[in-house]
């Protein structure tokens, strides 16, 4: 009897690889085996190429949109039970399953949960600021830098409207509120100083390594949280809150999706299902460098224990956070804006200019009628 063969496709950091590949081992029915890209590809590669050439593909949410339209995607309807979907949906932290539904069905299991959060090196910050208010001042004494590479300045833009009350999600023609969009402009562009000036290309990993090894970051106060990097000196708290309390910050994480070319078998069912269980969500996946998506596992003592506590001190944030755009063409938007906010804020553009060209951008890539 031939053993199927499967082929999977992750991004190539630790949290993203290790667990999944030590996981193999566990499968005695099937041959699976994990290749890894870099972290712009995931964020960026389309979703039709990747699932045309592997069975199994670790994706983030503002994928879905174009899995769809790409029609490249197995629905989780399809292939597990409702009631497992909606115990899964009970059972993780955040939004991280529901970020997955688009088109009345999920499109990825969520095996790994994260949002931006505030990190900081502890030998220089003693007491995170909580509030946006407070991050100006604290810049004068500190070196504060914003995540503007790739993607990550648009997202740092919606997370920080979100701090100040907007409401992501709603039909609309525009990105963001102007009133709310003008505010969180004006509060990126007073940290864009010599500090975010030379941070600029770091993606989240090069910014938390640059954090832990004292390379003149002290703190980022929106940056995708890694679990791997709160034992190397790097401290984690909740995104800063707005002026009524909220906290802005939006989801990351990442999920696996069956492609359509897929030999769908009893047994690989019952691998994803294993990594999705209780057990080994606070167990192996912590325990091989991942980070986990159940709140079981982000609130488990001995799971913070051996983390520094970097799960206890954000899952306020993971419970808050926004989604992302998910309608085909949201990758497209959301690296054109992030591209044109980036460029506005180091060259010290009017925000008006700018927030025109964001919703002209937005209403380019949001097809008329389609979900966010």
């Amino acid at each position: 009897m031939t053993v199927p063969t499967y082929r999977g496709l992750t991004w190539d950091h630790p949290r993203g690889y290790n667990a999944l590949a030590a996981a193999t081992a566990q499968a005695d029915a099937f041959s699976l085996s994990w290749d890894r890209h870099s972290l712009e590809g995931f964020e960026s590669h389309p979703i039709g190429e990747l699932c045309a050439r592997y069975d199994l593909v670790v994706l983030d949410h503002p994928h879905v949109g174009e899995a769809v339209a790409a029609d490249c995607l197995v629905p989780l309807e399809a292939i597990f039970d409702a009631d497992e979907i909606a115990g899964w949906r009970g059972a993780v932290a955040g939004p991280s399953l529901a970020s997955y539904h688009y088109a009345g069905r999920h499109w990825a299991l969520p095996l790994d949960a994260a949002t931006q959060v505030m990190a900081y090196r502890r030998e220089t910050v003693a007491l995170p600021p909580i509030e946006w208010a407070q991050l100006p001042a604290f810049a004068e004494d500190h070196a504060v830098a914003l995540s503007l590479a790739g993607p990550h300045a648009i997202l740092s833009f919606q997370s920080i409207c979100g701090a100040l009350g907007f409401e992501a999600g709603a039909p609309r023609d525009t990105f963001v509120d102007r009133a709310v969009a003008r505010e969180a402009f004006s509060l990126m562009a007073a940290l864009t100083g010599e500090v975010t000036r030379r941070a600029q290309a770091l993606n989240p990993i090069a910014m938390l390594r640059a954090i832990e090894r004292g390379e003149g970051i002290d703190l980022c106060p929106l940056i995708y949280g890694y679990v791997n990097y709160a034992t190397r000196g790097v401290g984690f708290a909740d995104a800063p809150a707005g002026p009524s309390g909220r906290i802005g910050s939006t989801l990351g994480g990442t999920g696996i999706g069956v492609s359509k070319r897929c030999r769908i078998t009893p047994e690989l069912l019952d691998h994803l299902r294993w990594l999705m269980s209780e057990p080994v969500q606070r167990g192996f996946i912590p325990q091989h460098d991942g980070q986990p998506a159940l709140r079981s596992a982000w609130q488990n003592e001995a799971v913070n224990a051996a983390t520094g506590g970097f799960f206890a001190a954000t899952l306020a944030t993971v419970d808050a956070a926004l989604l992302r755009p998910r309608h085909d063409g949201a990758i497209a938007f959301q690296t054109a804006a992030s591209a044109q906010l980036r460029a506005a804020l180091l060259d010290g553009d009017a925000a008006d200019p700018l927030l025109d060209q964001i919703d002209i951008l937005y209403r380019k890539h949001h097809p008329a009628g389609a979900e966010t």
